[in-house]
């Protein structure tokens, strides 16, 4: 899939998913850097970077995003020719696709492992590392029961009832706003992430930080299931995560709206959930606090990328 078309998908969120949006941008870069058939190594560097920035700019939350194209684009500065460029690149898109997939596998592992044969899951939203953890334990043999949420306004609960229906677990599909009606009734609550800050606060979709601080309230674990790459070394130096607003379309209807000129609709996609109120982050590095996410993110992201790399295979004898 083209660059144009990858973009436009993750941007209407027909790509969803911080992992699977990692994953189409690796891919994209991938094929665009097979396509290009410049000669000029300096040309060949442009049009790859021209290519990232439009894959970076269509979701300004997901730090899977940015991490993935920076992994994939490491080293292009240090290649002496197009062919020598080309391939590394497609070597580094190859490995953290790759990476990526196993890290789902780890996680889904290790997650399985913090779930009790009998316990009732709550989960929100869609995610595939979350989902991967209550289908292992499933998987296992364990005889679990989930709450899935709607997850309005585009309904990616859908997605999850039919993944966890589609499994053979026992789920029920409840609205955002009953999650307090029911929380005395669950045992777990397991959510991705989009982004983990520095100090173990959680970026995920609208509506993460109302289940977790009612679990809070209720005494119920809360787990967090995040890849490495979803760490943000930009908190590091104080940066904040920007949260992305979508249209208001997806709230209500333009021709409703038009007959509401006194109405604003605010439409934030994600909100951050406190360290307070998570007590576990499970990664493909193992389960931590979250109070320990800078760790993460000085052995695998920002500072400490070159170790990050040779975690997923890349040396520099393949970047330089």
């Amino acid at each position: 899939m083209s660059v144009t078309d990858t973009a436009e998908k993750i941007k209407s969120m027909e790509v969803r998913g911080a992992g699977r949006i990692a994953r189409a941008a690796a891919e994209a870069l991938r094929d665009h850097a097979a396509s290009v058939r410049s000669s000029d190594v300096a040309a060949f560097r442009q049009e790859m970077e021209r290519a990232a920035a439009t894959l970076v700019a269509t979701r300004p939350t997901a730090v899977s995003l940015p991490n993935a194209v920076h992994i994939v684009m490491a080293g292009l500065e240090h290649a002496s020719t197009t062919e020598e460029a080309r391939e590394g690149l497609i070597h580094r898109a190859a490995r953290f696709i790759q990476s990526s997939q196993h890290a789902v596998e780890k996680i889904s592992g290790f997650g399985a492992r913090h779930i009790r044969d009998g316990d009732t899951i709550l989960t929100h939203c869609n995610s595939e590392v979350a989902l991967g953890c209550i289908i292992e334990a499933h998987r296992s043999g364990k005889k679990i029961e989930v709450f899935a949420t709607e997850v309005r306004p585009r309904n990616q609960g859908l997605i999850t009832i039919r993944t966890l229906n589609d499994a053979g677990i026992k789920t029920n599909f409840i609205v955002d706003s009953a999650v307090r009606s029911y929380i005395h009734d669950v045992d777990l609550v397991i959510v991705g992430a989009d982004a983990v800050t520095v100090n173990g606060a959680v970026v995920n979709k609208i509506g993460t930080s109302q289940v977790a601080h009612t679990a809070a309230e209720a005494r119920v674990s809360v787990l967090v299931a995040a890849e490495t790459y979803k760490f943000a070394p930009q908190t590091i130096m104080g940066d904040l995560i920007r949260i992305e607003e979508r249209e208001a379309n997806e709230v209500l209807a333009d021709e409703i709206a038009r007959t509401l000129p006194n109405v604003t609709v605010r439409n934030p996609a994600f909100d951050v959930t406190p360290a307070e109120y998570i007590d576990l982050i499970v990664t493909e590095q193992g389960a931590i606090p979250p109070q320990m996410a800078y760790i993460i993110i000085r052995e695998y992201l920002g500072w400490g990328i070159e170790e990050f790399h040779e975690s997923i295979g890349i040396g520099a004898n393949h970047d330089e």
